[in-house]
């Protein structure tokens, strides 16, 4: 891959990319497995390493979608979601080869359900056990993806230092799936950052932008839960998609998501015949097999009639308008 022009818009990205990585002097030399020899040096499954599987598929991927046209961007990502979720270590990659810069960051993964006497296909915050493409599962789908457009959205005020309230803008980036990924715009999967406003009551302020037709907006209290789990999306932490935002708006990219449904399937019959999964061919994160046993895949033809079988059996409340807040 010839080096590439890296566009001005992208500098803020690349310093905050050369703070997670290591200083490498630049070299010609390509490894056995193809990568250049610099970036070999983050092959592994140590502490901000990548695994070598989940690299080369991602690489492929951008490859094989910048000889199509279809990105030019000179940075592409990759996800290993059989990592554990560690806050303070890294399972999301942003990989700039031209600038030789890589970086590792945590991100969530998807919570899934437990629906009481259907199917519990959920998961536990630091390892991910289930996984699939199912509308309304919760579930990470492994797989090929293009990021695609970011929208921003008003979700309240919350109260800052000083007593002093503050709008919480959060954006979405739209990624577009191929594949068992198909339908990731329809399951709106993307990525966000893991920040949440819990306990929203409505508040008169009609001279706010936002306020609704009755002047009222809504209010409540911030909350970070990087290291936790999300609804299927990728989740960064706030200062991570401050940097990851600039790189990709208006300027598609890859991502690369680890495990597809064929390595869920491979490794749950590699453990089922007592094997390694190395030793069957397959990847998973030693440390996290150990703590789920084996992973399921769950897919929509499988999953989505149950989740309407317990919708039908359990149907959802009317819904409750947000209460007005107590005091000034």
């Amino acid at each position: 891959m010839r080096p590439r022009s890296v566009p001005s818009k992208l500098v803020a990205i690349l310093a905050f990319l050369a703070l997670g990585a290591a200083a490498v002097e630049p070299a010609q030399a390509q490894s056995s497995a193809g990568v250049p020899a610099w970036l070999a040096t983050h092959v592994g499954e140590g502490p901000g390493q990548i695994a070598l599987p989940v690299l080369l598929r991602a690489r492929a991927l951008y490859q094989q979608k910048s000889s199509q046209g279809a990105v030019s961007n000179p940075c592409y990502m990759a996800m290993d979601a059989t990592r554990p979720n560690d806050p303070g270590g890294g399972r999301f990659y942003v990989i700039c080869e031209g600038a030789h810069a890589f970086r590792a960051m945590p991100a969530g993964h998807g919570a899934g359900r437990n629906l009481p006497g259907v199917a519990d296909f959920s998961n536990g915050r630091r390892c991910a056990r289930n996984f699939g493409n199912a509308m309304d599962s919760e579930l990470t789908a492994g797989g090929v993806y293009v990021t695609s457009e970011a929208k921003t959205s008003f979700k309240g005020y919350y109260r800052v230092a000083g007593g002093q309230n503050a709008a919480f803008l959060r954006t979405f980036i739209q990624f577009d799936g191929e594949g068992e990924t198909a339908n990731a715009r329809q399951r709106a999967i993307g990525g966000h950052a893991s920040v949440v406003l819990k306990g929203l009551c409505m508040r008169k302020q009609p001279a706010s932008p936002y306020a609704n037709g009755e002047g009222l907006v809504p209010y409540g209290t911030l909350v970070d839960y990087a290291g936790g789990r999300s609804n299927g999306c990728t989740s960064w932490s706030a200062s991570d998609i401050h940097q990851i935002l600039p790189m990709v708006q208006n300027n598609p990219t890859t991502l690369y998501l680890y495990p597809s449904a064929a390595d869920v399937t491979a490794v749950a019959r590699a453990v089922a015949a007592g094997q390694s999964p190395a030793r069957a061919g397959a990847y998973w994160n030693a440390s996290c097999l150990g703590e789920i046993r084996a992973p399921r895949y769950w897919p929509k033809q499988t999953l989505e009639p149950l989740i309407a079988q317990y919708k039908r059996d359990h149907p959802a409340p009317p819904p409750r308008p947000i209460p007005l807040c107590a005091g000034p």
